[in-house]
């Protein structure tokens, strides 16, 4: 049985006036107890009438606090039972020997998943290599020592390249028919360090961000290392439950809002055109500034997805985030964060202490290949690659039970297994196979018991694909069946 408040607790609660304080005053209390071990996972908590009582406060006040704190996953709730101690993966589970199985139930770690020496990798969101343009880098290698002879010699500034900013800026004023110049625009090592440069820039310890759930698991490592307080809106195939979105937003007051919605990672949902300007406004309103990671955008299938969030930005309430070298060439980690002049410096602050501006080579060969018909025809082969490969996955996929909604782009499948399938056990099964996939709690930024699967179908060739996803629903099968015959 949990203790019940010292008494002196008791005399601090009833001394508070303000119902604001009240609420913050229960969730620390509560917060406090688990930390120090007073409440075990698994404990039940005082009933909302009980708590509220011994507080002297309205049971809303308490239920507010028990809300914020199942939203951060400190708690959960038991149908008809109450509320309960939300195990702690980082530090609940046992040792595992296999470091894979480990990572998953133990750190959540993407990047141990991603190195396992696997055979069939469906847990890689990366394009086959042969798939990209590699003969044609050797080209334009050799142009760029040609035109540049001293870029080895010499730093990129700090921002970024400037004909390469210029390039990119006529871009999207050209594709996305938007105002903006090469000031608006930064360069940054990849889409990851763009993230890590925003929460540098504007976060500090406490701050609340919000996410989608399910989410990009590394931008999620990079705010709480960054010490947010993270908070979640659920995304499904609808979008997100704006209702719920503006409470959010009114209620916790969040500095960031951050935001996936084209081919969403890891669902592949794409956000209507309706909510993007309402998503917009809200934050507006509320003062929230939105990050907008979009990793896919060129990866479409049939049409092209709406225009960026950030094209219906008129208050500089968006911070854009655009990766490109998934589908050119990974190796050269090439980004742009696109957001107001007011906004830089904060951002050129962090660049300068971390690297003091990425490789100018790299920026170079980018800028030409960027600027060549090549690009156009390539990416045109690609979408077809890639398409064909996406339908051998899920022609697989159809021997099963699972379920899944089928992306217009993107580079993976978010698969519901069945209750009776246990995803520690298939994920070690598999990994036994020498086939690799990423657990959906990995992309939880609550870190809960997920029934979803990550597949990647973009990083094996075709036979390999075929081969790898015959033998994973083979070994699904055969767990299902033992667990049949318990």
């Amino acid at each position: 049985m949990i203790k019940s408040l010292h008494k002196e607790e008791m005399e601090l609660a009833k001394a508070v006036q303000n119902e604001q304080l009240l609420y913050k005053q229960i969730y620390h209390y509560v917060v406090n107890q688990i930390e120090r071990k007073e409440w075990k996972t698994h404990d039940k908590l005082p009933s909302v009438r009980s708590l509220a009582t011994e507080f002297n406060v309205h049971r809303l006040t308490v239920l507010k606090a028990y809300q914020l704190l199942k939203n951060e996953a400190k708690i959960y709730v038991k149908d008809k039972s109450g509320y309960y101690v939300q195990p702690q993966i980082n530090k609940d589970y046992e040792y595992s020997e296999n470091p894979i199985i480990a990572a998953y139930t133990q750190k959540n770690h993407l990047s141990e998943i991603h190195r396992a020496p696997v055979t069939y990798n469906f847990s890689q969101a990366l394009i086959d290599p042969n798939l990209l343009p590699n003969h044609f880098f050797s080209d334009y290698v050799k142009k760029v020592f040609d035109l540049y002879p001293k870029v080895l010699a010499t730093y990129s500034t700090v921002q970024g390249d400037e004909e390469l900013r210029e390039v990119l800026a006529e871009y999207f004023v050209k594709q996305f028919k938007t105002h903006l110049t090469k000031d608006h625009l930064l360069i940054t090592s990849g889409s990851q360090q763009a993230i890590h440069l925003i929460s540098e820039a504007f976060i500090k310890p406490g701050d609340i961000v919000l996410f989608e759930r399910p989410s990009y698991s590394a931008a999620i490592d990079i705010f709480q290392a960054q010490g947010a307080r993270i908070l979640t809106v659920d995304i499904s195939e609808n979008g997100y439950d704006l209702e719920k979105l503006e409470s959010m937003l009114k209620q916790y007051k969040p500095r960031l809002f951050y935001t996936n919605p084209t081919f969403h990672n890891p669902t592949g949902y794409t956000i209507s055109v309706e909510q993007r300007k309402r998503v917009v406004e809200l934050a507006e309103q509320y003062r929230c500034l939105i990050i907008e990671d979009d990793a896919y955008h060129d990866i479409y299938y049939k049409q092209p997805p709406p225009l960026p969030i950030y094209t219906y930005d008129t208050a500089g309430t968006v911070i854009y985030v655009r990766s490109f070298c998934k589908y050119i060439s990974p190796g050269l980690r090439v980004a742009v964060i696109v957001c107001q002049p007011s906004i830089m410096p904060m951002l050129l602050t962090s660049k300068s202490l971390i690297d003091n501006g990425s490789p100018l080579l790299n920026q170079k060969i980018f800028l030409h290949y960027f600027s060549s018909l090549r690009l156009h025809q390539h990416l045109e082969k690609l979408r077809i690659a890639l398409q064909i490969r996406k339908e051998m996955m899920e022609e697989e996929l159809a021997k099963t039970n699972w379920k899944w909604s089928s992306p217009q782009g993107g580079l993976s499948l978010w698969v519901q297994l069945p209750d009776n399938l246990s995803i520690e056990s298939l994920l070690s099964k598999s990994l036994q196979h020498s086939i690799s996939f990423v657990p959906g709690v990995v992309c939880d930024p609550l870190k809960q018991e997920s029934r979803r699967i990550r597949l990647s179908f973009s990083y094996e060739n075709e036979k390999k694909l075929k081969d790898g996803m015959k033998q994973f629903v083979e070994v699904a099968q055969r767990l299902e069946e033992e667990h049949i015959q318990k």
